[in-house]
């Protein structure tokens, strides 16, 4: 089993999680794993880091098939005995003028974005070794969708005592409103990507807590973070922001020294803790 230092980024074969591959092999200490859905994708995207003299490692990963999630964990288990970073940066948007229907993009969205965010922590956080950064990628969409909720979804999201059941609950909740087309009636704002963003805001802060209760002693951080409004394949070629510029946040979060006991629980963005 090696004893190297081993990170791991979802959705890394292009944009945001691509960029944060490669600072991680500038910075990082260790073994740094691109994961994507389709390997030919990612390895397309390793022969481009291997040009630049990065030497990172491939493995399959989709966040939407629970399978692909456990055999990673696995092989992070036999081959490393855990892992010491997990960047879960894979996530989906549908473009504003997509004709599918809301309730379709609703339940699309957060399948990937909070409930596979979601299976990957509960299959990887219990192999997080002591010292080890979590960092979940949510988008300042969260917050400005959390504004547009009504007072009581806003009361309940903001709260220090929400459970994960009571969060997947909620999560389903809309899916199942915007079905109804009651999900405005029933205080939810009109942004399906920012509704998954709200809920992988508040899992962050939830798994933070868990981790306080759980493995006090093992310094392990968890964040959530914005990085930015940034020129992907998602955000469109307007956004002012440059993939690496994006990945600033998530790295900083990831590279967090081994004596740093916070941010921890927080949504930051421009490595500047945010209220939420």
């Amino acid at each position: 089993m090696s004893s190297t230092p081993v990170a791991v980024v979802t959705g890394a074969n292009k944009g945001i999680g691509f960029a944060i591959v490669r600072a991680l092999c500038k910075q990082f200490q260790g073994d740094v794993y691109l994961t994507a859905r389709d390997p030919g994708r990612g390895q397309a995207a390793m022969a481009k880091l291997q040009e630049e003299g990065l030497h990172p490692f491939f493995h399959q990963l989709d966040i939407d098939d629970l399978q692909s999630i456990r055999a990673l964990r696995d092989f992070l288990k036999e081959k490393y005995g855990g892992l010491n970073v997990l960047v879960n940066n894979a996530g989906i948007a549908f473009k504003v003028l997509d004709p599918a229907p809301f309730a379709v993009q609703a339940e699309v969205t957060l399948k990937t974005n909070f409930f596979g965010t979601r299976n990957v922590c509960t299959e990887l956080l219990p192999l997080v070794k002591p010292y080890g950064r979590v960092v979940n990628v949510s988008s300042v969409a969260s917050i400005s969708s959390l504004a547009n909720c009504s007072k009581e979804l806003q009361q309940k999201f903001r709260s220090d005592t929400i459970t994960e059941e009571e969060l997947v609950k909620l999560m389903t909740k809309f899916v199942e409103d915007t079905k109804n087309n009651t999900h405005k009636k029933e205080g939810w704002p009109n942004t399906a990507y920012g509704v998954s963003k709200i809920g992988v805001t508040v899992l962050s802060r939830i798994q933070a807590r868990m981790i306080n209760e759980k493995r006090k002693g093992d310094h392990i951080l968890i964040n959530a973070c914005c990085p930015g409004w940034v020129r992907t394949d998602m955000a469109g070629p307007k956004a002012p922001k440059s993939p690496d510029e994006g990945a600033e946040t998530p790295v900083y979060l990831a590279l967090l020294p081994a004596d740093a006991d916070r941010p921890h629980g927080q949504f930051v963005s421009d490595k500047t803790v945010r209220t939420w």
